[in-house]
């Protein structure tokens, strides 16, 4: 491939021999760096990529890229103010960009982008649309989960990751489009946004469900944090925002797209009104849609599944879609993995009952709680177990504590993650926010512990297994680990059933 053809819409420049130069691909890591490709020399938090441009030029790089030059190569060196966006789209120029070749809808926001993207996907399924998906929990052409043919690495990457690196991204998104794709919906992380990574991508519709604090350690500030979040409103045709939330008025004067919103305390283009929660059943309302009246019911339940369904059925009527198609496409979902997912344990009766919710923050533990608190039944205990990840936000941990022992009857702490850090530093930060409760028991190891709820339930207990969610793995200090906590919890059930 031609260098300028390679690094078009990027802001290198480029002389008339260097453009016609030939190169093979582009490559951030030294250690997948094949001869002939172009070394893009990327800063980051614990290292900086140029200290890697020597060994690059040793295992056969073209040409070098990078914020900065390097004293001592040999080969081509050219400058860019943003290196990650110049990689971004050298990764989907090699890939033939694929994102000008179907609709791209994206959807951010601290909770609610799984949920709403998997219904998004379902009601333009029903519809008609060959649709794909890519997002926390999975990733999906047409009905089959799809994982991209790459090294053992980069597919850790990409099912690891809400929004993979650009060279994941862009060859799946090639091979998405290869299948005939319409329609892609994709869960578009703040740090993707912030990193660049969708620079090439021209949205059809961005989605934003909410804001609540969250990846602090890495924006600093909840303003930076916004600003993340809005540049899926400067790159989107159309912006549907949740008119209701807290910080909806300072995302659209950030926004440069047409904006549209949702909600239910105010009168906004789509809203919903005549809500009727049905417990453990789901609930229904009446959304308003211009002139048009319709209904939507759901058999999931929970408060923030009301904004889900809104938002999904908003972006549907945005894309064109029909009333009846939302209509059935919605009342059909029984759940989505690792939110608010009931684990079928085979009790009979009024035996516990155990769901497994992927709440990583204050704000997600609290809506979680209010709504097991709103749908549970007189004397019904609620259990909930729970730990904090490593290398993350330390501020929400005793935030997180406090809740927890205040919204449930009991609570069992625990390890989720814990990377590199200590666990039981960790669980210290958390027991700060439980001072003074009696109502907790700490048990470090995450198995022990679901073990040990399910051997100690009640009848009636509502156990929740919180902060892992659809994730079927550990993470401590050497490395990932499978973890399965739904075929943990039921060899805990099938242990105390014998």
């Amino acid at each position: 491939m031609e260098l300028a053809k390679l690094l078009a819409n990027t802001d290198v420049s480029l002389g008339e021999e260097l453009a016609a130069l030939e190169v093979c691909g582009v490559s951030y890591d030294t250690r997948r760096l094949q001869p002939g490709d172009v070394f893009v020399a990327l800063g980051g938090t614990k290292t900086d990529g140029s200290r890697y441009a020597l060994d690059a030029e040793q295992r056969g790089a073209a040409v070098y890229i990078g914020e900065k030059a390097v004293s001592g190569l040999h080969i081509p060196q050219l400058i860019t103010k943003n290196a990650r966006r110049t990689l971004a789209f050298a990764c989907a120029n090699q890939n033939g960009n694929p994102q000008d070749r179907m609709r791209v809808i994206g959807v951010t926001g601290t909770n609610g982008k799984t949920t709403t993207a998997y219904m998004l996907r379902t009601i333009l399924a029903h519809s008609g649309y060959k649709t794909a998906l890519i997002g926390t929990v999975k990733s999906m052409i047409g009905e089959q989960d799809y994982v991209p043919g790459l090294s053992e690495v980069q597919q850790d990457n990409f099912t690891t990751m809400t929004t993979p690196d650009p060279d994941a991204l862009y060859m799946a998104m090639r091979e998405m489009a290869e299948q005939g794709v319409e329609i892609l919906i994709m869960e578009t992380s703040s740090h993707a946004l912030a990193l660049e990574k969708l620079a090439p991508i021209a949205f059809a519709l961005g989605i934003f469900t909410n804001l609540s604090e969250e990846h602090l350690d890495f924006h600093g500030t909840m303003e930076n944090y916004l600003a993340a979040k809005a540049k899926l409103f400067q790159n989107c045709r159309v912006g549907l925002y949740n008119a209701d939330d807290a910080y909806a008025g300072a995302l659209l004067e950030k926004a440069t797209c047409k904006t549209v919103g949702f909600g239910m305390r105010q009168k906004s283009d789509y809203y919903a009104e005549q809500i009727r929660q049905n417990g453990v059943f789901g609930s229904e309302y009446i959304l308003h849609s211009g002139n048009a009246r319709f209904k939507i019911k759901t058999t999931i339940p929970g408060d923030f599944t009301l904004y889900n369904t809104l938002a999904a059925a908003s972006a549907a009527r945005e894309l064109g879609v029909d009333l009846m198609n939302i209509q059935n496409a919605l009342y059909s979902l029984n759940g989505v993995c690792g939110r608010l997912q009931r684990v079928d344990l085979g009790f009979a009766g009024n035996a516990f009952t155990v769901f497994i919710d992927y709440a990583h923050t204050p704000y997600a533990l609290e809506n979680l709680l209010r709504t097991v608190n709103g749908f549970r039944s007189a004397g019904q205990r609620i259990v909930t177990l729970f730990g904090c990840g490593g290398d993350r936000d330390k501020e929400k941990r005793p935030i997180m504590g406090a809740l927890a022992v205040r919204m449930s009857d009991y609570v069992i702490l625990t390890g989720d993650n814990s990377r590199t850090e200590d666990p039981q530093a960790i669980l210290s930060d958390v027991l700060e926010g439980m001072q003074g409760a009696k109502n907790y028991t700490v048990i470090a190891d995450r198995r022990e512990a679901i073990e040990y709820a399910i051997e100690n339930a009640l009848e009636g207990d509502i156990i929740l297994l919180v902060g892992k969610g659809h994730e079927q793995y550990e993470i401590d200090k050497d490395g990932l680990h499978p973890f399965s906590e739904i075929e943990i919890a039921e060899k805990a059930a099938e242990k105390r059933r014998t």
